[in-house]
C-alpha cells in the first residue's frame, strides 16, 4: 500500500512538473499574443555574451566564466564576457554593448541583474536573454527571456552528510556539535542552501547527539575580508565546522589559520571550487582544511542555450532547473584524509536523490523554529513587489523546491539554525 501511495506521488508531481514545463515552453508574446519564431543560425555566427557580477577571484563568476568558456570550446561558438558588471544601470549598458558586438545570447550571471537584462531583452526581441537566480521569466513570458538555476541544495545536502560524518569521527562521545554558516544575504537561495546542508549534516547524526547551527550574513555575495571574520565570529561561536554561501576565499582561510594557530581542526566546506590545496597568506602558508564542496555546473544549460540557437528551437522554457542527474549539480572532490565511512555515506545519500527514495526537505525530518510541524506552505513564487505567497508548494510531507520556479523559494527558518545579528 505504501509503495501505491509512493508512486500516486510521485505521478502528482510529475504532472505538477509537467504543468510548470508546458507553460515554460509557451513562447506566445503576451501583448499581441504572436507565437515568436528563431530562425537556425549557424554555429561560426553564434557569439555567446556572460555578464558576470565580478571576476574570477570571485569563486561564484569564475564558476560561470569557466563553463562559458568551455561550453564556447566545446561548440565551436565566438563568445564575449564583461566581468565587474554591478546590479544597476551598467548591466543593461554591458548587454547592449554585447548586443552590437554581435551576440546572440546573452546571459547574466546574479540576482540584481534581473531587471536590466529584462530591459533588454524587450529592446532586442532577436536577441536571446537568460539569467541566473531569476524569478521574473515565467511571469513576463518574454519569448526570449529564461531563467535558470539548479536544484543545488541537493548538492549541499550531500556537502552535509559528509559534514556531519566528519564530525562524529572527530568527537566520537559528544552528545552536542555545532556547525557555523556564513551567509551573504537572507534570501531564500542562501536560506534553502544552509538548510538542505544542515538537514545532510543531521540525517546521519546518532540518536541522542543534539546538532546545531549558527549562520551569520555578511551583506555581500563577495567580500573576502567580511567573509573570513565571520567565519572567525563563528568559530569563537563554538563552530566545530564552517561552510558558505559567499563567494571568496574568506572562509576557507580562516579556517586554515585557526586550525594551525590553535591546534584545533576546524574543517571547511566549500562553494563552486575545492580549495584543497595549501592557503598562502603574507607569504605564510596554512595547510587547507577543506573536507569537501558542492558547485551548479552550468556547462550543460550553456550547451542546451547554444543549441537552441544552432538548431532555432523557440519554446526554450522559461524556467531550467539542472540536477544531479544532468550534471548540473556536482560534488566536489574529497579533501585530504577523508575516511571510506564519509565517501561511503555520501555516495548511498546520492543513489536516494538519484532514485527518489530520499527527498532533501522531507518535513518529517525537520519542524519550524518555534517547534510546530509543517503540513502546508504558500511560497512566494510569483514574486511581486508585497513578496506574498501564492503557491502551494508541500505534497504529500516534502516541500517541492524548484518544481514551480527554478530560482528557490525555500524560506522557512527551522530548529537547530540560528540567525545571527
Amino acid at each position: 500500500m505504501k509503495k501505491k501511495i509512493l508512486a500516486l506521488v510521485l505521478i502528482v508531481a510529475l504532472v505538477a512538473s509537467l504543468a510548470v514545463a508546458l507553460v515554460a515552453c509557451d513562447n506566445t508574446d503576451k501583448d499581441n499574443n504572436t507565437v515568436v519564431s528563431f530562425k537556425p543560425i549557424a554555429k561560426e555566427n553564434i557569439k555567446f555574451g556572460l555578464i558576470a557580477l565580478h571576476d574570477e577571484n570571485s569563486t561564484y563568476d569564475k564558476n560561470f566564466i569557466d563553463a562559458a568558456n568551455n561550453a564556447a570550446k566545446k561548440l565551436g561558438v565566438q563568445i564575449s564576457i564583461k566581468r565587474n558588471i554591478p546590479e544597476d544601470n551598467a548591466c543593461y549598458e554591458a548587454a547592449v554593448d554585447l548586443v552590437n558586438e554581435g551576440c546572440n545570447i546573452i546571459f547574466a550571471d546574479s540576482f540584481g541583474h534581473e531587471d536590466y537584462v529584462l530591459k533588454a531583452a524587450q529592446e532586442f526581441p532577436n536577441v536571446r536573454f537568460a539569467h541566473a537566480t531569476g524569478t521574473k521569466a515565467h511571469t513576463e513570458l518574454l519569448p526570449n527571456f529564461y531563467n535558470a538555476f539548479a536544484s543545488i541544495y541537493e548538492g549541499r545536502y550531500l556537502a552535509g552528510v559528509a559534514a556531519g560524518m566528519k564530525l562524529k569521527e572527530m568527537y566520537p562521545d559528544a552528545t552536542s556539535l555545532k556547525m557555523g554558516y556564513v551567509g551573504a544575504f537572507p534570501y531564500a537561495e542562501v536560506v534553502s542552501g544552509y538548510t538542505s546542508f544542515y538537514l545532510g549534516a543531521k540525517s546521519v547524526m546518532n540518536e541522542g547527539v543534539t546538532l546545531t547551527m549558527d549562520v551569520k550574513y555578511t551583506g555581500s555575495w563577495y567580500d573576502p575580508v567580511a567573509e573570513k571574520s565571520t567565519a572567525e565570529a563563528l568559530i569563537k561561536g563554538g563552530a566545530q565546522l564552517i561552510s558558505q554561501h559567499a563567494d571568496s576565499m574568506g572562509a576557507p582561510t580562516a579556517c586554515a589559520e585557526y586550525s594551525q594557530k590553535n591546534g584545533v581542526l576546524i574543517p571547511n566546506v566549500t562553494y563552486n571550487i575545492s580549495t584543497k590545496e595549501d592557503i598562502v597568506v603574507d607569504g605564510v602558508t596554512y595547510k587547507s582544511t577543506y573536507l569537501i564542496g558542492s558547485k551548479v555546473n552550468w556547462e550543460p544549460y550553456f550547451e542546451y542555450l547554444i543549441n537552441c540557437v544552432i538548431n532555432g528551437v523557440t519554446a526554450v522554457g522559461f524556467d531550467y532547473v539542472g540536477t544531479l542527474a544532468t550534471d548540473s549539480v556536482q560534488v566536489l572532490e574529497f579533501g585530504n584524509d577523508v575516511s571510506d565511512a564519509i565517501k561511503n555515506a555520501v555516495a548511498a545519500a546520492q543513489e536516494e536523490l538519484l532514485n527518489g527514495t530520499r527527498k532533501v526537505f522531507d518535513l518529517s525530518t525537520f519542524t519550524k523554529a518555534d517547534g510546530s510541524t509543517i503540513t502546508s506552505y504558500i511560497a512566494d513564487v510569483d514574486t511581486d513587489e508585497k513578496f506574498e505567497g501564492d503557491t502551494q508548494v508541500v505534497l504529500n510531507g516534502v516541500f517541492l523546491e524548484s518544481v514551480y520556479r527554478s530560482a528557490p523559494y525555500f524560506d522557512i527558518r527551522i530548529a537547530g539554525i540560528t540567525e545571527l545579528k
